[in-house]
Order: C-alpha cells, then sequence, then structure tokens
C-alpha cells in the first residue's frame, strides 16, 4: 500500500470509531508507532483535524466527515453477498436500513462497476431451511436499545405459548440454534434472561435509562449458550 492510500485509509478508520490509539494503527497497517505519528502529522497538515486524548487515542474533530468516493469492485461485491445474508438472516427493520444504506454505496460506484453488480445481483441467491423464522420488526429498535442503553417494554411468549409483560434492559444479540437471542436484564425476574426475539409479541421503547449501572458484558453470558451452533 502507498502512502496516499494509507493515508486515506487511516482517515477512514478515524471516521469509524471514537478513538483510535497510536498501536492500534501501527498493528492495522503493518507499521511503526513512529511511522503513525508522521502520517497524522501529515494528516493534519494536510487541513483534517486529528486531535488526541491521553489513554484513549486519536479522534477526529466532531462536525468533520468526508464522504466516500470510490468503492473498489471487490468492496461493492462484499457488500451484496452480505445483503443477500441480511435477507435470510436478519428481520425487516435491518433489512430495510441494510438496502438503503447499500444503494448509497451504489450511487458513488462507476458506471461499469453497477452492470457487473447488477449482474452479481441477479446470479446470487440464498436458499434458508423453513426454521429460520425472522419475520418480526424488532432487531433495529433493539439493536438501538442496546447501543443507547435504555429500558423496553415487551410482550412475550415462551415456549408454551404463556404471556408475560416484561421491562428488561438489554445488553446483547445473539444469534444461535437459528433464531436471534436477546439477552437482556429482567426486572420481573431480577436476574439475566435469554429471550427469543421471534417471541416477542409487542415492544415499547421508554427513553428511560437502564436502572442497573453494572451490567456484566455479553461475551460472560456466552458460555451459558445451550448449544455451540
Amino acid at each position: 500500500m502507498n502512502r496516499i492510500d494509507r493515508l486515506f485509509s487511516i482517515l477512514t478508520l478515524l471516521q469509524s470509531k471514537k478513538y483510535v490509539p497510536a498501536e492500534k494503527i501501527a498493528e492495522r497497517f503493518d507499521m511503526s508507532v513512529r511511522t503513525v505519528y508522521r502520517d497524522v502529522k501529515a494528516l493534519c497538515e494536510s487541513g483534517i483535524p486529528v486531535s488526541f486524548e491521553a489513554g484513549k487515542g486519536y479522534f477526529i474533530v466532531q462536525g468533520y466527515f468526508l464522504s466516500p468516493v470510490a468503492f473498489t469492485t471487490e468492496e461493492a461485491n462484499a457488500l451484496l453477498l452480505m445483503e443477500n445474508m441480511a435477507l435470510g438472516f436478519a428481520d425487516r427493520s435491518i433489512k430495510t436500513h441494510y438496502s438503503t444504506a447499500l444503494n448509497k454505496v451504489k450511487s458513488v460506484l462507476r458506471s461499469g462497476q453497477k452492470e457487473q453488480l447488477e449482474h452479481l445481483n441477479e446470479n446470487t441467491k440464498t436458499q434458508l431451511p423453513p426454521c429460520f423464522d425472522n419475520d418480526t420488526d424488532y432487531l433495529s429498535p433493539l439493536q438501538e436499545s442496546i447501543s443507547k442503553k435504555q429500558i423496553l417494554e415487551i410482550d412475550y411468549a415462551n415456549k408454551a405459548g404463556e404471556g408475560s409483560k416484561r421491562e428488561i434492559e438489554p445488553i446483547g444479540l445473539v444469534f444461535y440454534a437459528f433464531s436471534w437471542h436477546l439477552i437482556a436484564w429482567c426486572h420481573l425476574r431480577n436476574e439475566y434472561r435469554d429471550f427469543r426475539v421471534s417471541r416477542i409479541v409487542n415492544l415499547r421503547k421508554t427513553n428511560l435509562e437502564f436502572r442497573k449501572k453494572d451490567h456484566a458484558a455479553l461475551k460472560d453470558h456466552m458460555p451459558q449458550i445451550p448449544v455451540d451452533y
């Protein structure tokens, strides 16, 4: 990778995260930390507002945005493949947002790339077993609740079809046993519970912050997943 491409890639990386330590940049692009310092200085000299916070790393000053000007054919093809995966593994809310995002990507492609992408799209299909049940609109609001740390109210039906109302604090989503599952703190049971997303009957946002302040990380719940697929 030449230096111009590397500088643009570093800028893209900085825009994708809140903070990026110099060591992470060095590891990502297989270079020394000293070279990172020089590259960041070059970005600053070119007018890009890169700043640094001790203990956290580099960041782009809020308000600056550089629109993507080009995608390689391989990058566009990869995104197209993931759209096909989204059609099978995600629910309606995610499919809508992903298709909108991909259309924005397609809008900056060259005409020749668009023709190739359309041809590839016509010749890429997914066929999934009937047990995949993602006919809901809940994954997107669940993601929002997790990222904003906001309480949700849900109507939930267990395996026997018995219904209950729950106030929950979602901490993560896990796809296993061919279904999406929500790991959340349940105020009714006063413990973490595993909710199968397809059994959520209704969902309501409260816009209230989590009351529990010391949630465990999702990775700590993974060993409790009952199956390994």
